[in-house]
């Protein structure tokens, strides 16, 4: 999707640039200074790429203000949702959301990072939205991470869930729940809620709403963050401090 998505900008953008050189040959022309832009265009042949260039960054910066605006105004919804999953600082007045998968290999790379990075930075709340859509595994273990909210554990799960070594599955989450001391009754009831299932469905319409492309994706400050690198979250940090 996220290809599709800048083929269709590359194209769009190439329209604009196209359209801006006819006008100016067209003013030109009027002038009798066809053969000036023709001689200009055959001696610097970059100008075109240029201009796509410019109108391709034009475009990306507006789309990112369009999806800024977005965030803001859900940022209730994307920052306080009473039923979202919480690690790190439950109290913390900077707020990051990390929208994930529990299948995804680059949320396990991102996994020990935000470990460091809340370590580092006690005044830190990460608000955690499961996207499960990368594997049946996925929506197992959303369902059971979000349940075990219900017996105070939803950091303990979320961490357990993401220490499992090789592919997922569900037997190998129940165990590494298990070993938490939960009442696996009880999870395996809330599984079931009306409140997982609407907190899941949350997650996946917020990250429609703001156009998250894919995961692990991160919200600090208003703005998406996408990276698996310490420093760069810390400076976001620091910035926002």
């Amino acid at each position: 999707m996220k290809n599709i998505n800048a083929v269709y900008v590359s194209l769009a953008a190439l329209v604009v640039a196209v359209a801006a050189l006819v006008v100016s040959i067209i003013s030109c022309k009027s002038n009798d200074n066809t053969a000036v832009v023709e001689a200009a265009l055959i001696e610097k042949p970059e100008m075109i790429f240029s201009a796509l260039q410019a109108a391709e960054e034009k475009q990306r910066a507006e789309a990112e203000r369009q999806i800024e605006e977005k965030i803001k105004a859900n940022a209730d919804e994307l920052y306080n949702r009473a039923d979202d999953g919480v690690i790190g600082n439950p109290d913390g007045k900077l707020v990051l959301v990390e929208f994930f998968d529990y299948s995804c290999s680059f949320c396990h790379r991102l996994y020990p990072v935000l470990k460091e990075v809340i370590a580092a930075n006690p005044d830190v709340k990460v608000v955690a939205k499961p996207l499960a859509f990368m594997s049946k595994a996925s929506i197992y273990a959303a369902q059971a991470s979000l349940a075990a909210s219900e017996q105070g554990k939803f950091a303990e799960a979320y961490s357990a869930i993401f220490e499992i070594k090789g592919g997922l599955t569900e037997a190998k989450i129940d165990e590494a729940l298990t070993a938490l001391g939960l009442d696996m009754v009880k999870l395996k009831e809330d599984m079931k809620s009306d409140k997982v299932s609407n907190t899941m469905k949350a997650a996946s319409d917020m990250s429609a709403e703001i156009q998250v492309s894919g995961v692990p994706t991160m919200v600090f400050n208003n703005k998406i963050l996408q990276t698996l690198d310490a420093p760069v979250i810390q400076e976001a940090i620091d910035a926002a401090k």
